[in-house]
Order: C-alpha cells, then sequence, then structure tokens
C-alpha cells in the first residue's frame, strides 16, 4: 500500500509540476502580449485569447494524462493496459472521473488509479480557475475599451 501511494504521490507531484509550469507560463505569455502595451480589446482578439487559452490547457492535461497512461503501462500487469491506447483511455476516464468501469485494475492498483481521479479532479478546478481568470481580463478589456 505504502509503495502504490508513494508512486502516486510522485505522478502527482510531477503533473502539478506541469501545470504550474504550463499555466504561468502561458499566464506571462498573455500578459506580456495581450495586457501590456497595446491595450485594443476586440471581440475577435478576446475569443483568440480565450480559444489559444483552452487549447493550451487541453494540451496540459493531455500530457498529464499521458504520464499516468505510461506510469500504468510500466507498472500495471492487466491485460486490458497491454496497449499504449488502453491505457491512456483508462488514464482519461479515471483522471476525469468518467470512469466508464469497463477497464478496472486488480486490488493492489486501485489505490492509484483512485490517486489519479483526485489528482484530475483538483487540476481540472485550477484548471477552472485559471479559465475563469482569463474570461475576468477579457471581459475587463472589452469592458474598457466600451468605455472609451
Amino acid at each position: 500500500m505504502i509503495e502504490f501511494s508513494l508512486i502516486g504521490a510522485a505522478l502527482v507531484a510531477i503533473t502539478v509540476a506541469i501545470h504550474a509550469w504550463g499555466t504561468t507560463g502561458w499566464l506571462r505569455y498573455l500578459a506580456a502580449r495581450h495586457v501590456v502595451g497595446d491595450e485594443s480589446w476586440t471581440t475577435k482578439r478576446s475569443l483568440i485569447i480565450l480559444t489559444l487559452t483552452v487549447l493550451v490547457l487541453i494540451a496540459l492535461h493531455t500530457i498529464q494524462i499521458s504520464i499516468w497512461a505510461i506510469a500504468y503501462l510500466s507498472l500495471v500487469s492487466v491485460e486490458e493496459l497491454e496497449t499504449f491506447e488502453s491505457a491512456l483511455y483508462f488514464s482519461f476516464i479515471t483522471f476525469t472521473t468518467l470512469g466508464y468501469g469497463d477497464i478496472t485494475l486488480a486490488a493492489p492498483w486501485r489505490v492509484l488509479s483512485g490517486i489519479e481521479a483526485l489528482n484530475g479532479i483538483m487540476l481540472v478546478g485550477w484548471t477552472t480557475a485559471f479559465l475563469f481568470a482569463v474570461v475576468q481580463r477579457t471581459w475587463k478589456g472589452l469592458a474598457e475599451q466600451q468605455n472609451d
């Protein structure tokens, strides 16, 4: 049990570091490119910012889910997880807490999938908060543009 918890903790640390690096980097890019300097906010510009932000966040989650899938493929000896595609599928439905239940892990590994689900809940919450902040900033920029 301790072994699986340590593996899970390591995977959580890796995925949190990726999310922190990615969201901080994207925020710095947005601040430098779209907030400081040119203050011309348009609906088109806001739409581009929001769309790119969503794509960056989805890419970050896909990388994190892929890391969990690689871990499952490397560590778990389950018939259903013999290919990267099946491990990725299992990781996607676990990370997003969709949990179809068509693939289940043996008793010792279930703890690991539970940790992934908890990791996913927290990182998706972080993503939601981040996206909300970006939406608020674009609304503020549009409102300021309207008032000028």
